[in-house]
């Protein structure tokens, strides 16, 4: 069942390109979240939008929130994306794409993980969606815009 504007964010464990293990209830009561589960690393679309957000992420620092990425690749896979593109934010491990059926993120024609970002208030409460696989730029700043107004 996919998570809706209103829901409380359901709360899970993964890895960081670091190894470290990290909770969406870390945050919790500190910042807001922009939490956004992408396709793959290091590819055309993904890198476009990790870009972007890496380019905006002091920006949402200012704003008090935290950016994380979720995709399916492993934690050095992570690692060395993170790297290459000098990403300042986590990017979570999520192998078994476990947080990504939790939260209902589709498919794209039951193959290719979606592209959804989830803006999260400070109270796990989710505040907005944004889900498309080709307007990467949007993803950004649809975020921005919500979480300069929390």
């Amino acid at each position: 069942m996919a998570i809706k504007v209103g829901d409380k964010a359901p709360d899970f464990t993964l890895q960081s390109q670091t190894g470290a293990s990290v909770s969406l209830s870390d945050f919790l009561g500190k910042k807001s979240i922009v939490l956004y589960f992408y396709p793959k690393d290091d590819t055309p679309g993904c890198t476009a939008e990790s870009c972007a957000f890496r380019d905006s992420y002091q920006v949402f620092q200012e704003a008090g929130a935290e950016v994380i990425g979720i995709s399916g690749d492993s934690v050095g896979s992570h690692q060395t994306f993170a790297t290459k593109y000098s990403l300042p934010f986590t990017l979570l491990s999520d192998a078994g794409d476990t947080v990504r059926k939790l939260y209902g993120v589709p498919a794209v024609m039951w193959v290719l993980p979606g592209r959804v970002t989830y803006v999260i208030d400070k109270d796990g409460i989710v505040r907005h969606i944004f889900d498309s696989m080709l307007e990467f730029d949007k993803h950004v700043s649809e975020a921005m815009t919500i979480v300069k107004g929390l």
